[in-house]
This record gives structure tokens, sequence and C-alpha cells, in this order.
């Protein structure tokens, strides 16, 4: 068994090791060119783009009704052999 004191209280605790970490950890700021390349990296896209995107929710609802197909197929074929395995036992 450890030798614990029962009387601390670990808000204080909590409130010191803060108020220490926030003396010791300064803030820090990024460089500059790695803040330029980023906002040049994260732009909003053109319009084109866009209506490219949404031009392609019918073949995106295509899949995704065909994908919940094979999983509802799967499921059923499962659960008919956990039936058929479940009478003969």
């Amino acid at each position: 068994m450890t030798n614990r004191s029962t009387n601390r209280n670990p808000e204080s605790d909590f409130q010191s090791l803060e108020a220490h970490l926030a003396g010791t950890l300064k803030p820090l700021a990024p460089p500059k060119e790695i803040v330029q390349r980023l906002s040049r990296r994260i732009q909003m896209p053109n319009r084109e783009k866009i209506t490219a995107s949404l031009s392609d929710w019918s073949r995106l609802f295509l899949v995704f009704g065909g994908v919940l197909s094979g999983m509802l197929l799967i499921i059923t074929v499962a659960r008919v052999f956990y039936y058929l395995a479940g009478r003969r036992g």
C-alpha cells in the first residue's frame, strides 16, 4: 500500500500544477513561411469544382444504395444460416 495523505485536495493540486506549467510553457508563434504556405494550400474551391462535385450526387446515391443492398443481402443470408443451424441443434 502506498503512504498517501488523506488530506490532499485534488483541486489545489491541479491549480498548482497548472500555475507551474503556465510559468514554464511559453506561447510559441509558428514561422511565417509555414503560415503562408498553409494559407496558399487552404483555399475555397472554384465554382466549377463545386458544381462538378454536386453533379456526382446521383452516382454517389447509386453506390450508397448498392452497398446497403449488398449488406442487407449478406445479413439476410447470415440469418438464414443461423436459423438453419439452430434448428438442427
